[in-house]
C-alpha cells in the first residue's frame, strides 16, 4: 500500500495511490506500507531513489543502515509493535530523506505512525516538509518507548510484590510461582526489544545530527535532536535499570522457590529421623527370640508403647530447642 501526504492548508492530507494513479508533485510523506509490486518503482521514479528491499532492511551492520546515497539520506531503525499484546516484537523501519521529501519504508504498523498521521491530518505548520515529519515521526517513536518502560516498571513492581508481599497482594490472591516466573519472562523479554529499539534510534540521531550542518537545519531543529538524543540515553539508562531489576527478581523468586522445597524435605527429614527411634524399638520387640524378658512381663507391652511413645517426642523436643523447626 502506498500513502501520500498532502499539505492542505494547516493541515496534511493523506491520500491512498492505487495502481497507475500518479503521485501528487507536492507530497512531502510517502508512506510505503507492506508495498505491492511496482509501488516501490513508482516512488523511485518520482523521488529518484531506490527503495530498499524487505532483506536490505533488515541487515544489522550499521553501514547497511546508515548511509548517502545520490544525496539521500537513508536510515534504519527498529521500532517497537505490538507491545501492548502477548507478543510483542519488533520490525525494520527505513527513513529516506531527499531534498524536502520523506519516504518510508515498512512491513508492519508500528502505532507512531498512527498517532503522527492523526496528528498532522488535524493541524501542521504550512510550510511543512518531510524533515519535519522525520522529527515529529522520531518524537512519537521516542515518546512511545518511553510509555512502554513506565508501563513495565509498573508490572514489574507489582511482580516484586507478589515476590516478597505475597500475603498482601492487591486482589487476595497471590500468583503462582509459574505465573510469577512467566510474568518476569514476558517483561525481560519486552524490556529487551524496547532496549534494541533504543539503540537503532539512538544511531540514527546521530546519523542525522551530523548530516543536519551538510543539510543546512536550522539551529532549533539542531538543538531539538540534541534533545531526542539526550531522551533516548536517559531512556537506554533505565531499561538498564529494569533489566537489572528483573534480573533480580528472577533470582530472588528461584531463590523462594529453593527456601520451598527445602522446606518441604526439612519436614520430611525430621518426620523421617522422628520415626527413626520407635520404629527401632518396634522392629527389637518384634524379633520373637525365646530369651526375652520383656515377652513374658506382663507390663511389656505398655513399656513398649511408652517407650516408643517417648522416643518419638524427644528428637522433636530438641529440634524445637535447637530451633531446626
Amino acid at each position: 500500500m502506498l500513502a501520500a501526504y498532502v499539505p492542505n492548508g494547516h493541515s496534511l492530507e493523506r491520500r491512498d495511490i492505487v495502481s497507475g494513479e500518479e503521485i501528487p508533485e507536492n507530497a512531502v510523506w510517502l508512506d510505503l506500507v507492506n508495498p505491492a509490486p511496482g509501488e516501490d518503482k513508482v516512488v523511485e521514479r518520482l523521488v529518484g531513489i531506490a527503495v530498499p528491499t524487505r532483506e536490505e532492511m533488515q541487515e544489522i551492520e550499521v553501514s547497511s543502515r546508515l548511509y548517502v546515497e545520490h544525496h539521500a539520506r537513508y536510515m534504519t531503525a527498529t521500532l517497537m509493535c505490538n507491545s501492548d499484546t502477548a507478543t510483542p516484537k519488533t520490525t525494520a523501519v527505513t527513513f529516506i530523506l531527499s531534498g524536502h521529501r520523506l519516504v518510508t519504508v515498512r512491513y508492519d504498523d508500528p502505532r507512531p505512525f498512527m498517532i503522527v498521521g492523526n496528528k498532522l491530518a488535524r493541524n501542521c505548520p504550512a510550510n511543512v516538509t518531510g524533515e519535519t515529519v522525520l522529527l515529529d515521526l522520531l518524537d512519537a517513536v521516542i515518546d512511545r518507548a518511553a510509555d512502554i518502560l513506565e508501563r513495565i516498571g509498573a508490572e514489574v513492581d507489582r511482580v516484586s510484590h507478589d515476590i516478597f508481599e505475597p500475603d498482601n497482594a492487591a486482589d487476595g490472591q497471590a500468583l503462582s510461582y509459574k505465573d510469577i516466573l512467566k510474568a518476569i519472562g514476558g517483561k525481560g523479554d519486552l524490556t529487551s526489544k524496547v532496549r534494541e529499539s533504543l539503540v537503532s534510534i539512538g544511531r540514527l540521531l546521530l546519523f542525522l545530527a551530523n548530516e543536519a550542518e551538510g543539510m543546512r537545519w536550522p539551529k532549533d531543529v539542531r538543538l531539538q535532536l540534541q534533545a531526542m538524543q539526550r531522551d533516548v540515553l536517559s531512556l537506554s539508562d533505565h531499561a538498564t535499570y529494569l533489566t537489572n531489576k528483573i534480573t533480580f527478581l528472577l533470582d530472588a523468586m528461584l531463590g523462594v522457590v529453593t527456601i520451598e522445597q527445602n522446606n518441604i524435605i526439612k519436614i520430611f527429614s525430621i518426620g523421617a529421623v522422628t520415626l527413626m527411634p520407635p520404629t527401632l524399638i518396634a522392629s527389637i520387640y518384634g524379633m520373637n527370640f525365646k530369651h526375652m524378658p520383656e515377652l513374658e512381663w506382663t507390663y511389656g507391652y505398655p513399656f513398649a508403647i511408652a517407650l516408643m511413645v517417648t522416643a518419638a517426642i524427644l528428637p522433636f523436643v530438641i529440634f524445637k530447642w535447637k530451633k531446626w523447626l
